[in-house]
């Protein structure tokens, strides 16, 4: 269930886009209408459209996650507030300044504050943060613990060098593609590296059985 709240932004934002896309015309009149006091010189051309539209719904989105919280008597996680924090700057920023590539960097700037923050953690006060989120759950050797923790550091690092490449070489051209490999793409990477961490893991769960 967690799982799908925090996907919910980010296929919001893709559906949107497509939809966007899909009428380029009336979503450039909405824009102009609705939206010009949010950019810089008050005009956009009509096929930055789709993208100023989905930031603005993405924007939305996670700021009612964040209320929904709240609302909900609930704390709000640091991984939400992060979230919520750069969407909002970067987001912002390409509304403001009609230029895609801030919200390009969004998913990187994301993966990386986690990443730096476990490394952090583990060096300023030798904390696993991947330890403390799983350990109630299943139980590991110290040295398989270090290992997942450095695995899921250079995972997150590795993820945003990725984003990077797709949005700034692979589709540098093509917002679209990166929109659909920002959603697919990136998910897919991440489940893979799941199942391999699951794989990895499931001769110590199979012996915690036995």
């Amino acid at each position: 269930m967690k799982l799908l709240f925090d996907f919910f932004p980010i296929a919001l934002f893709f559906g949107v886009y497509r939809l966007a896309a899909m009428f380029q015309q009336p979503s450039f009149d909405f824009v102009t209408k609705y939206m010009s006091w949010m950019i810089s010189g008050g005009a956009i051309k009509p096929d930055q459209a789709p993208m100023m539209i989905a930031t603005a719904v993405a924007i939305v989105a996670t700021t009612l996650q964040v209320s929904y919280v709240k609302l909900r008597g609930r704390k709000v996680d640091t991984m939400l507030w992060i979230s919520f924090l750069i969407i909002t700057v970067f987001g912002g920023a390409t509304i403001y300044f009609h230029n895609g590539d801030f919200i390009k960097w969004k998913p990187t700037i994301i993966y990386w504050v986690f990443g730096t923050a476990m490394l952090v953690a583990q060096l300023a006060f030798k904390k696993n943060m991947i330890r403390q989120a799983m350990q109630e759950q299943i139980k590991l050797p110290d040295e398989v613990w270090a290992k997942l923790g450095s695995a899921w550091m250079l995972f997150f690092f590795l993820l945003g060098a990725v984003n990077l490449l797709a949005a700034f070489v692979i589709f540098k051209d093509n917002d679209s593609d990166w929109v659909t490999f920002k959603l697919f793409g990136m998910m897919g990477i991440m489940f893979a590296f799941i199942v391999g961490q699951t794989i990895y893991l499931s001769k110590y769960i199979e012996e915690e059985k036995a």
